[in-house]
């Protein structure tokens, strides 16, 4: 009895294990084609037939079929009959191993545009006195902007500058400049470094509306606290990014 128990079971299990392994495989083929759509590697942004795929990548179709199925998920490729699968949303390159306003960072791929939507003093939150090295209850001037690729909604930026700045800046353009070119002409001296934070969080509804995203999608969410070249604390920024319009890239350096 206890062999036939043993018999009956081995099936199901077996066979858990085969779509587990598929999932898996199907997961890492994924990985592969996203970096080879985002990097350009499909002229036309066509790919390549499902069994041209299982060759190149030695996976079998239906592996194939799953991970197109999770790129599709993503709304980065899609099925076009007569056509084959296409790629329908553009990722745009993010550095993170340069100090630069996102106008500077994406000039090679269309003009970045600025909805101001709110902007004035306010008292500064403990939090950010703290981090911008100001007086508990100091005025900062608080800026939130829209900011546009082409048009397109990219990422929503909460921005607090200390007031001795921040009040010269109330008289710039804030909807054509970059808050860090305008910081520098301001102070008379280059920015320096910045310490960030990069995580996911699910968009809340007042940001999914300005993104134009659904409500609870995963957003990238980009804190940055820059400093002048002197070391002074100047720009505290919470910036949430459009994660199917962005990717983050940079290159590291092992310290030994």
């Amino acid at each position: 009895m206890p062999a036939e128990r043993t018999a009956t079971h081995t099936v199901p299990v077996a066979a858990a294990r085969r779509r587990r392994l598929r999932a898996d495989q199907a997961r890492q083929l994924a990985d592969l084609l996203r970096h080879q759509i985002l990097a350009g590697g499909y002229p036309g942004g066509v790919l390549p037939l499902e069994s041209s795929l299982a060759a190149d990548y030695g996976a079998g179709r239906n592996t194939v079929r799953q991970a197109l199925d999770l790129l599709r998920g993503e709304q980065l490729v899609e099925r076009r009959p007569g056509v084959g699968t296409v790629v329908v949303c553009e990722k745009y390159p993010h550095g993170l191993d340069r100090l630069q306003g996102l106008a500077e960072t994406l000039h090679e791929h269309g003009r970045v545009t600025n909805e101001v939507r709110n902007v004035g003093p306010v008292r500064a939150p403990a939090p950010v006195a703290g981090r911008l090295g100001l007086p508990e209850h100091a005025d900062v001037l608080y800026i939130e902007r829209l900011r546009r690729l082409n048009g397109l909604p990219l990422s929503l930026d909460l921005t607090y500058v200390p007031m001795d700045i921040g009040a010269e800046l109330l008289g710039c353009d804030l909807e054509n400049t970059d808050v860090f070119r305008l910081l520098e002409q301001l102070t008379g001296q280059p920015l320096g470094h910045a310490e960030i934070t990069l995580e996911a969080v699910n968009a809340d509804a007042h940001s999914a509306a300005v993104l134009q995203a659904p409500r609870g999608a995963a957003v990238l969410m980009l804190e940055r606290l820059t400093h002048l070249r002197d070391g002074r604390p100047v720009d505290l920024e919470f910036i949430r990014f459009r994660g199917d319009r962005i990717t983050m890239s940079g290159l590291l350096r092992r310290s030994l």
